[in-house]
C-alpha cells in the first residue's frame, strides 16, 4: 500500500547489476513492497547491467501502450573469439587473431545502421514450440530461427579497448541483440568476437540518469519512504494524446457507460484518429487509457479503484 493507504500503482526505474536476472530483481523490489504486484518492463540478459523499468501494481496493464520502441546501450566488443551464447559467458566455438584497426572496425559499423535483418542467438528467451531457445540449446537441440527486421538509429565507436577490443554506443529499436551484433561484428572483420560487457543506458522514456540501486531502493524503504521513488504511470505514456474526463461523465466513466465522443471533443489540441489509445485524466489522475470508435469513447484499461 502506498503512504495514503491507496495500492500503489506506477514504475520503478531499477539499475540492475551485472549477475542478477531481471525475475531476481522482480522478486527482491516485490519483498520490499512487502508482496506489491511488480513485473519488469523488458528484460535484460543476467549479466547485462543498466536500466530496468518495474511496473508496480495497475501500472502493468500499461504495458501494451508503453512508448518502448528505442533503447540504447553501452557495449564492449571483444575479438578473438567467439561463443555460444554470443557473450563472456558461454563456450568457446571460434579462435582466431585477425585483429581488427580502428579504421577496419568503423567500416564494418557501416553495415549494421538503419534498418536491417537480424536472426537471433540460440541462447535467448524466444519460444519456438512453447519452449524457450535457450532451453532447447542447453540440452543440444539445434533450431532455425527466422530472421526478424530490426531498425539501429545510431551506432558509435566510442574507443578501441585492450586486448583486442572495442567500446560501442548502439541506440536501437526493441528486439535488437547487442550480442549478436558483436558477434556479427567479428564475422564482418573476419575475426571471431563476443560481448565482454553491456550497460543499457535507455530503455523508452526510462534513462540511467534517474534509475536506481537495489542498495538504494533498500535505503528508502528502511526510511519508508520507498513509495516517493514510485514515478506516475503517466511516466511511461507521454507520447499518447490526453483528455480530461468532462463534467458529468465521470459516473459513467467508473461504471463503464455510454461515453459519447462529442462530450470529448479534441484531445490535446488534434483529434483522436479512430482506434488509437489515449489517456484518460480525472480527478487530478490518470485514470485508464481509452479509444475512439465512431462516435464513442471506450474505455481499454482502468487505473482508479
Amino acid at each position: 500500500m502506498s503512504q495514503a493507504g491507496r495500492p500503489l500503482c506506477g514504475f520503478l526505474n531499477v539499475l540492475k547489476p551485472p549477475g542478477m536476472s531481471s525475475a531476481q530483481v522482480v522478486g527482491t523490489v516485490r519483498r520490499m513492497l512487502n508482496g506489491a504486484k511488480v513485473g519488469h518492463a523488458g528484460t535484460l540478459d543476467p549479466e547485462a547491467a543498466g536500466v530496468l523499468p518495474l511496473m508496480v501494481g495497475k501500472a502493468a496493464r500499461l504495458f501494451d501502450y508503453m512508448q518502448d520502441k528505442e533503447k540504447a546501450y553501452v557495449a564492449e566488443v571483444a575479438f578473438g573469439v567467439a561463443t555460444d551464447t554470443q557473450d563472456a559467458q558461454g563456450t568457446v566455438t571460434a579462435a582466431g587473431e585477425n585483429w581488427p584497426d580502428e579504421a577496419a572496425l568503423r567500416a564494418a559499423l557501416e553495415r549494421f545502421t538503419g534498418t536491417f535483418l537480424q536472426t537471433p542467438p540460440m541462447f535467448s528467451a524466444l519460444k519456438q514450440d512453447g519452449r524457450r531457445l535457450y532451453e532447447l540449446a542447453r540440452s543440444g537441440v539445434e533450431r532455425e530461427i527466422p530472421p526478424r527486421e530490426v531498425t539501429v538509429h545510431a551506432l558509435e565507436l566510442r574507443a578501441m579497448t585492450q586486448p583486442h577490443a572495442a567500446l560501442l554506443a548502439v541506440r536501437c529499436s526493441k528486439c535488437f541483440y547487442v550480442r549478436t551484433l558483436c558477434h556479427d561484428l567479428g564475422k564482418a572483420v573476419g575475426c571471431p568476437a563476443h560481448m565482454r560487457f553491456l550497460l543499457r543506458t535507455q530503455s523508452g522514456p526510462f534513462t540511467l540518469e534517474t534509475a536506481h540501486t537495489l542498495e538504494a531502493l533498500e535505503r528508502a524503504r528502511e526510511q519508508d519512504r520507498l513509495c516517493d521513488l514510485l514515478l506516475p504511470p503517466q511516466a511511461a505514456l507521454a507520447h499518447l494524446p490526453m483528455a480530461q474526463v468532462p463534467t458529468g461523465l465521470e459516473k459513467a466513466v467508473r461504471n463503464g457507460g455510454h461515453l459519447p465522443w462529442r462530450r470529448f471533443k479534441t484531445l490535446a489540441g488534434t483529434q483522436a484518429e479512430q482506434g488509437s489509445p489515449f489517456c484518460l485524466w480525472m480527478d487530478g489522475a490518470l485514470c485508464g487509457v481509452a479509444q475512439r470508435q465512431g462516435d464513442e469513447i471506450k474505455l481499454r484499461t482502468w487505473l482508479g479503484e
